[in-house]
């Protein structure tokens, strides 16, 4: 369900995939002088048969220590196959849609690396830095040990957690172990993976013949001029779950493990180090038994490829051995990675796992890198199997689903072989909002900067992808940092246009230095109101629609009308905004729209810590408070709105002045009818009155601004209403409020 790798020319699997279709090998061939800067021995360069190549891999001496909880000192002491194999984890745990700082469930880490030459070379050889940590801290930091143990303590995983060791084949065994751990419930997701740094880099190594060593730097997998294989550095870790868990879940499957074995040569063979016909051909027709599936139904092989003068002969014997004796079925392209990255030891298992996932997630078949023609000793043409020279979709017969085997064999005989079979369908996920909300963060500005530029690269590589999944893995599958960034948007290119700078005004950054701050929920009073009001959310937000429908409903005997056919008109949108005008609906209405978003906000779990609302509004947030019931409330309002639709009309001024300024301007008939902010008040009153107020303070220029209402509310002009409405509260059964709001008329909590 996730996997993350960093391979040579690659610092991510989108690259190293791009390399994979090209047949591109990545391997760095130094210059003398290069070389000689890097602290080689003039007479090791002068030896006809060093060999000046090595894949080496990028950035190796970076590393976010603070973001794993290490001191620089610690850092410092720790081996880069530890750092890379620690960030790649947290990769693959994010790929999945999980935060890896919260992973659920119980988390097992199956895990192996190459012995620690940056302990020798680097810890060893530094006196000062050792009696600093001490002899056991710098063992803690770079034993192959402590890597899975120390990936669970950092992250806090807490399933099993192994070390594997099995030479070459350690990662695709730790991938085994791992499958076996979650098909026996030891755990719920599985951590696997290895790793392999050889330090230093830029160096070449000495080629001896008759050895395992590329005479030229070159690893030919099957081919003609194949004389031996080259070492790299490389780390590739996998996420592991069962699959009806990530299809119940929704995880991103990308492969399926079908089936998986492994097994030892023992001692039928010519030596130690010899590989063995029998024992992989043992072990690869072990795994398709576990897996139920025939040779023949397997679409390609990711072998294990070292293009060495005993190793590839061995291995096509033992494939044809077994997918020679089944019946039927056309030639099987076979390939191997170590043509494209050389051999990557601890990591040359999970780095085949990889590339197969690969190949059948996009369904295209990847060319043998280097390739031109077969070894002769190999009889490939004799064999089951063809070699593909160039990329090529993949097809199938009859619709069966693509299945791809791998194998891994290590030094010593350890032998793994895993059956996948590419993933079952995904099920949409179903219907959503018309806008989305991207949320990204990180621990500064700059890595802020540099989420923002990755994930709009995702969505212009991947713009078929539902942006509402992305919103929802973005807000529940990534740690939550303190720089974060946000975006609106309605598809993913315009999502990526605003990530990068494209928009302007879209964009909205900013950092957490606390706790969360608190939300209060603010209602406005009549005058506010307008046609089509939240009319998106209505159509498109099923909470807020039911509520909306709940109070119409209830009001309809009450008013005479629907009042959805006034607040979202058909047709005649200036008599809909007219009748939305006059008191008797604008309150309901208001009360309605504020009423129902509240509603939806609650559900999204946005729980204010106080609420204020003006005028009507007051209702809406008393009534969310439980002071009394929606239905109890929505009477009041209606019984509120019929009683001043009785009155004279009148208006209401908005004024940009204190209290004190505005109180000499108010003639006969005008009241102050609020006073919303230090030099912001409200005058309300008769008509004739009130305009001639307006006229003097705009001569004066002083900003003031008609309220859309059709009564005077807050005066004297509704004094005769009082006792009615008085009864009519008196009728509803008050409750103390269970969320703090504030009184409209003295200021302080209710």
């Amino acid at each position: 369900v996730g996997m993350a790798g960093r391979f040579p020319g690659a610092r991510d699997l989108g690259a190293f995939w791009e390399n994979l279709q090209q047949g591109a090998e990545s391997v760095t061939f130094f210059s003398a002088e290069e070389l000689a800067a890097a602290g080689i021995d003039p007479d090791e360069l002068a030896d006809p048969h060093y060999v000046r190549a090595a894949p080496v891999l990028d950035g190796i001496e970076l590393f976010d220590a603070e973001h794993f909880g290490f001191n620089p000192r610690e850092a410092q002491v720790l081996d880069p196959q530890i750092r890379l194999f620690l960030e790649c984890t947290w990769e693959a745990i994010e790929q999945a849609g999980y935060d890896p700082a919260a992973c659920p469930g119980r988390v097992g880490v199956y895990a192996g690396m190459r012995m620690s030459d940056y302990l020798i070379h680097h810890v060893y050889a530094n006196p000062e830095i050792l009696q600093t940590v001490g002899y056991f801290q710098a063992v803690l930091g770079n034993d192959k040990d402590y890597l899975a143990t120390l990936t669970s303590y950092k992250l806090n995983l807490t399933g099993p957690s192994l070390t594997v060791q099995s030479a070459c084949s350690t990662s695709l065994v730790a991938i085994h172990q791992a499958s076996e751990a979650l098909a026996n419930r030891e755990c719920d997701l599985a951590v696997a993976g290895g790793v392999t740094i050889r330090l230093p880099q830029t160096s070449g190594y000495h080629y001896h013949p008759q050895g395992i060593f590329s005479p030229d730097g070159h690893c030919r997998a099957f081919e003609a001029r194949a004389a031996g294989t080259v070492f790299g550095n490389g780390v590739g870790v996998v996420l592991l779950k069962r699959l009806e868990d990530a299809r119940r879940d929704g995880d991103p499957v990308l492969a399926v493990i079908r089936g998986s074995a492994v097994n030892n040569d023992g001692s039928q063979k010519v030596g130690y180090t010899a590989p063995a016909v029998a024992g992989q051909a043992r072990v690869i027709a072990d795994a398709l038994a576990m897996a139920g599936v025939e040779p023949a139904e397997i679409g390609y092989v990711e072998c294990h490829g070292t293009g060495t003068a005993l190793g590839d002969p061995i291995e096509i014997a033992a494939l044809d051995r077994v997918f020679r004796a089944a019946p039927g079925g056309r030639a099987c392209p076979i390939g191997s990675v170590k043509s494209n990255v050389g051999h990557l030891e601890a990591a040359a298992g999970v780095a085949s796992f990889i590339k197969a996932v690969l190949m059948l997630k996009h369904r295209v078949r990847v060319p043998l890198a280097g390739f031109e023609a077969p070894n002769p000793r190999l009889g490939l043409d004799r064999s089951a199997f063809r070699i593909d020279t160039a990329s090529a979709p993949w097809e199938t017969d009859g619709g069966a689903p693509r299945r791809a085997g791998v194998s891994s064999f290590g030094i010593g005989g350890t032998n793994a072989h895993v059956v996948l079979e590419e993933a079952p369908p995904r099920e949409a996920s179903g219907p959503s909002r018309p806008y989305q909300l991207l949320v990204v963060s990180a621990r500064t500005a700059t890595a802020l900067d540099r989420a923002g530029a990755d994930l709009a690269a995702f969505l212009r590589q991947a713009g078929d992808v539902p942006l509402a999944d992305v919103a929802y893995t973005l807000q529940t599958g990534r740690h939550a940092f303190s720089h974060r960034r946000i975006v609106v948007a309605s598809g993913a290119a315009e999502a990526a246009e605003i990530f990068t700078g494209g928009a302007a005004g879209r964009l909205f950054s900013g950092s957490v230095t606390g706790a969360a701050p608190g939300v209060a929920f603010l209602f406005p009073g009549q005058g506010s109101q307008h046609v089509r009001m939240a009319e998106d959310l209505y159509r498109s937000e099923p909470v807020f629609r039911g509520e909306v429908d709940a109070c119409c409903e209830i009001l309809a005997p009450r008013l005479g009308c629907d009042l959805r056919t006034v607040l979202f008109p058909a047709g005649g949108e200036a008599a809909a905004q007219e009748e939305l005008r006059q008191t008797r609906l604008a309150q309901p209405a208001l009360f309605v729209v504020e009423h129902a978003l509240a509603r939806l906000l609650l559900a999204w779990g946005v729980e204010p810590q106080g609420m204020l609302g003006h005028s009507v509004g007051e209702y809406v947030a008393a009534c969310l408070a439980g002071v009394f019931s929606r239905d109890d409330a929505l009477a009041l309002v209606a019984e509120r709105g019929r009683l001043v639709q009785h009155m004279p009309p009148g208006g209401m001024l908005a004024v940009g002045l204190s209290e004190a300024a505005i109180a000499p301007s108010l003639g006969p008939g005008l009241d102050l009818a609020a006073v919303n902010g230090p030099e912001l008040v409200t005058v309300a009153g008769p008509e004739e009155a009130l305009a001639g107020l307006e006229g003097r303070l705009r001569a004066e220029g002083t900003d003031c601004r008609r309220l859309h209402t059709s009564h005077a509310f807050h005066s004297a002009m509704l004094e005769p209403i009082l006792d009615l409405f008085a009864a009519a509260v008196r009728r509803v059964a008050l409750r103390p409020p269970e969320r703090p709001f504030l009184s409209n008329v003295t200021g302080t909590w209710i």
